[in-house]
This record gives structure tokens, sequence and C-alpha cells, in this order.
């Protein structure tokens, strides 16, 4: 079985060839890097990520987590990878130099994050949540809050959660119940229930630092009363050192069909012990702070998709080169040599489709980790903004389109391992299982889709969709080629109908029940995920054209006429499934509106 868990020739194409990521050692924050230093680190992490991550996938799936006198047992080697995590700099890897950071670009650190989900994304799940739970802290706790637990969340000695969920809740945050009584010696006291809660106990770290979603007494209803707690494992000292247990207690285990390698925890707050919590920036504000670190995660869950989807495709190519299996159509001798399932029309289809998602959904989500670059360092304020505008547009896109596109690549790799596939022998059935989660978490694509067309389009006066133009425009103009401009041309008639159909759905949205115009939001979802896509595509081809006519070896040459006749797969089989989106919201179509619950 393949090592390989993304290629790294794609990867380069796509940081440096289409994404131009060598410029930023130009800003100021990243001025003490360049391509080699960028390159080092994406090094470090695919060797640590292929020996100290994938080495153990398997045995934390076949052996998870389990709750056994009052403690949980974990693989050993998943404390090992943690700790080599840690230890290298990627916990802190974006983070300042006086915090023990490397100030790595949000692009490289979505590069290096790629090849640790692709390789173990159950063990990938702890140093990640940490790493956005302390940005949280970072960026809207107060200095004491700041000193007590970023050092040592940085380090690894801390690890740490986002508590949303509750049982009767489940999305709908505005009915959570879990509360939080102000003290007289400026802590809170923290009382609920926390269901679906990943890393939120393990033997990993000293500590678990849970950030907490919870209503003070008396606060306005719904959203706009929700605040934000840091809500420790262990009560510290000043110095942040663990000290007597706080009132957070596992309730149960949670199984599940993947990820098993992340604990998923239903926790208990204030039940047995007094739970001390530590308000984060201003009462109610807190469904504000958490949306920080839930749209990273949206993202980073985006990106496992397609990194998941990536390593299946790796897994299934490979196995497509070697397996021996029937002859041609073409070849009549029944006693001719076996070929290599590769060589079958068929199977090439399928791998295409998986090369055309992964790659497809890898260069949209490092195109989001740009996005964040520019939105925090760009020298141009303008362009910060800007770039803060399209990043918040296209978030929703970012988490659904490969988190449906991911699990269907890994789907298509069991396909081609045929009836191997569907063992437990071969890895891809553990993909499936693993990526299945992520059209779940951090909001389901069918909330996403509601965000989108709800909310996200018309943002400012749709601002952002306004600035999506003009950047798709750019490369539009930019398709020179015969083939590139064909597929300029379909992308553009493709986003002109989407245009109109917007506009009428804005309108009905004014003017009509909402319910209606929403019903088909999830057609919105795949309608405007594929166009992105198809832009992707589209830049990732012109990049090939532009470098194919002075490649000068075999595998180069190959290289970039795989990512065009990759690109052709998107545009010829993909990009006109369209056409049904839009009818259906043409139409503002009721089939599913009007179904009622009795009729089932």
């Amino acid at each position: 079985m393949t090592d390989t868990l993304i290629d790294r020739r794609d990867l380069a194409f796509q940081l440096y060839e289409v994404l131009d990521t060598e410029s930023l050692s130009a800003r100021e924050r990243f001025s003490e890097h360049n391509r080699d230093t960028f390159d080092a680190v994406i090094e470090t992490a695919d060797k640590m990520a292929r020996e100290k991550f994938a080495t153990h996938n398997s045995a934390a799936d076949k052996d998870e987590p389990k709750f056994v006198d009052g403690q949980i047992e974990m693989l050993p080697q998943v404390k090992e990878a943690f700790d080599a995590y840690a230890s290298a700099g990627f916990i802190a890897g974006r983070y300042d130099y006086e915090l023990g950071g490397m100030q790595l670009p949000e692009s490289v650190m979505a590069a290096c994050n790629g090849f640790f989900t692709a390789a173990n994304p159950g063990t990938a799940g702890y140093p990640f949540l940490t790493t956005a739970a302390a940005n949280l802290i970072r960026v809207f706790g107060n200095d004491q809050q700041k000193n007590t637990f970023l050092p040592h969340m940085l380090s690894g000695r801390f690890s740490g959660t986002m508590a949303l969920t509750e049982p009767h809740a489940g999305s709908s945050l505005a009915d959570i119940r879990t509360s939080a009584s102000p003290t007289d010696d400026g802590h809170y006291l923290i009382k609920g229930a926390k269901i679906y809660i990943s890393g939120g106990e393990q033997s990993i770290t000293e500590n678990i630092v849970h950030m907490v979603l919870a209503k003070i007494k008396g606060a306005p209803a719904g959203v706009k009363g929700i605040s934000l707690f840091i809500v420790p494992k262990f009560i510290v000292d000043e110095d942040g050192n663990p000290k007597e247990r706080n009132g957070v207690n596992l309730a149960g285990l949670i199984h599940k069909l993947g990820y098993r390698g992340t604990t998923s925890t239903a926790l208990s707050f204030g039940d047995d012990a007094p739970c001390h919590g530590y308000l984060v920036g201003e009462p109610h504000q807190g469904l504000k702070y958490m949306f920080q670190m839930m749209n990273e995660a949206r993202v980073g869950v985006g990106f496992g998709a397609a990194v998941i989807g990536y390593r299946g495709y790796m897994h299934s190519l490979e196995y497509a080169k070697d397996r021996l299996q029937g002859r041609k159509p073409s070849e009549k001798n029944p006693e001719a040599p076996q070929v290599s399932i590769i060589e079958h029309a068929d199977v090439r289809r399928m791998l295409l489709a998986q090369k055309a998602y992964s790659e497809g959904g890898l260069a949209l989500c490092l195109y989001g980790a740009r996005l964040m670059d520019d939105q925090h360092t760009h020298p141009d304020e303008q362009k910060r903004m800007e770039a803060g505008k399209l990043l918040d547009l296209l978030t929703p896109v970012i988490k659904a389109w490969p988190s449906e596109f991911g699990p269907r690549a890994n789907d298509l790799a069991i396909q081609v391992y045929g009836g191997a596939g569907y063992t437990r022998e071969y890895p891809v059935e553990q993909c499936w299982r693993d990526n299945r989660l992520n059209p779940i978490h951090e909001g389901t694509n069918g909330i996403q889709a509601l965000d989108l067309l709800g909310r996200k389009i018309w943002q400012d006066q749709s601002h952002g969709l306004q600035l999506l133009m003009q950047e798709m425009q750019v490369d539009l103009e930019a398709a020179t080629t015969d083939r590139c401009q064909q597929w300029a041309l379909s992308l553009s008639e493709t986003l002109q109908q989407a245009v109109k159909v917007t506009q009428s759905l804005g309108k009905s949205l004014m003017s009509e029940d909402p319910d209606r115009v929403l019903a088909n939001a999830s057609c919105y979802l795949h309608l405007f995920g594929h166009i992105i896509v198809s832009w992707m595509w589209l830049r990732q081809a012109n990049a090939a054209a532009k470098a194919l006519g002075s490649a000068n070896s075999d595998d180069e040459r190959s290289f970039y006429q795989g990512k065009l006749q990759a690109a052709q797969y998107f545009f010829h089989w993909e990009l006109p499934t369209v056409a049904q989106d839009l009818v259906l919201l043409r139409n503002q179509d009721d089939t599913c509106m009007n179904m009622k619950p009795e009729w089932f």
C-alpha cells in the first residue's frame, strides 16, 4: 500500500504555481521565511505524518478509546504522535515568535496539517482542536487568561476543545440550557451538559481547556444571550499548573462509524462538584466569539474532507496500476496477458473523478487559507477587508463542498478495489468511514446551505459576491489556450444563469415567505459550490497550460497534461449537473416544501 498521503508535486503546483505562496515572504510577518523554509516545514510534516501518525491509523480505528476505572485508555502511540507534533512546533506554527511560534502563513500550515489528517484523522483531531481553542483565547481572552492558558496549550501540555452541542438542542444553539452563575470570586459556576465533544476526555495532556457556551442567569433569550467561558478540566494556579479537579466530568463515550481515534464525549458540568468557568470577553457575546473558532473549524473540516478523499485516491490509484484483471474489449484472444485494471476505461473514469474531487477540493481549501493570509497580513488595508469578505462568503462552500465530494471520492476508491475495497484488510473503507463525519459536524451541510443562501450572499449588499465575480473574471480572461477558453466560456455562461437565479431568489426573499425560498437551499449550495470548484479547476488549467510548453521532462509534461484532463473532466462531467439545480431554483420547486410529515 502506498505511503503517499498527498502528492507533493501537486501540492507544490497548488502553492507556488497557482497561489504564488512564495510571494508571502515579502510581507513583514513572513520576512524571515522563503520557499526553502516553507518546503522544509512541509517536508517535516510529511515525514512525521507518515512515521508517527499513519503507522497507528488502523490500530486506533480498531482499538478505539475506552473508559476504564474512571480513566480513558488509549493507544500509547496517540500521545507519542501528539507530543511529536507539539515538540516540532506545529501547534504554535502560525503564532508569533514571542509565543513560541514560527509565524508561518496559513497557506503553509494548512498544507502541513493536510498530511496529518490524511495520515490519521483521529489522532490529528487533538492538536487541531487545541490550536483553534488557543486562538480563541488569544483573540478574545484577557491578559490573565492568555498568560494562564496559552503557553501551555501552544506547547502541547494542555489540549483544547469546543463545547457547544447539547442533547436537546443539537445544532440549534439558541436553545442551549447550560447556565452560568456569577460568584463573588470573579468566576462563574457552570451547570449543564454537552454532547459530541471531540477530545472532551483523553489521556494525552495534563489538562483540557474546554471553550463552553452557556447562558448567564437573566440573559436575553436565544443566541443573543449566549456567553463564552473557559472551563478547564483541572483548576490551575497562577503559573498555570493544574491543582484540584474542576467539576467537569465524562458522562459517556460515544462510539462512532469512523474517526474512532478521537474521543467523542458527553460531558456534565457542575453535577458532582462546583464547576468553575471564566468569562471570555463581554457577557452575551459568546456566539460571536465562538464563530471565529467555528469558522476556523469549518475550513478545517473542508480541508480534512479533501485530504481524506485524496488519501483514498492515492490508495486506489496504486491498486489500479498493480491489479491485473481482464483484457480490453478490443482484445479477442482469451489467452492474452491480463492488463492492469487502470487500462479499463471505467476504472479510469472513477480515478479521474477522484482526482477532480480531491485536487479540486484541495485547491478550494488552499485558496481559503490564502484568503486568511491576505485578511491578516496584506499590506493594503482595502485588500485585507476584501479578503475577509470573500472568506466569509466562501466558508460554507469550503466546508460543505469537499465534505460532500471527499466521501464520494472515497466511495469510488472502494469501487476501484472491488470486493477487496469492502473489506477491512484494505485501507479505503476506513477512509470512507472517517470522511462520512465531515458533512455532519461543525454545522451540517444543510445548515451551510441555509447560511449561504439565507445570509452570506446578501451581506453588506452582496459586496462579497461582487468581489467574487471580479476575482473570477480575472481568471476567465486569463484563459488563452483553445481548451481553457472553451472551459472559461462554459463557466461564464453558467455563472450568468446563476446570477439571474440569485437575483430572482433575492427578490422572493424580500417579498415572500422565506421558508419557501430556502426550501431548496441545498440546490443553491450545489450550484454555487460547483461553480466555485470549476473556477478552481480553471485556475489550475490556466497555470498548467502556461507551464506545459516549457516543461523539460516527460514526468513534468505528464503532470500538466493530467491537470488539463482533470479540468476537462470537471467541465464536461460535473459542471453540467447544475442544470437541474438551476431549473429547481428558477421554478422555486415546492416538492419538498409541500410534503406533509403525515404523508411519509
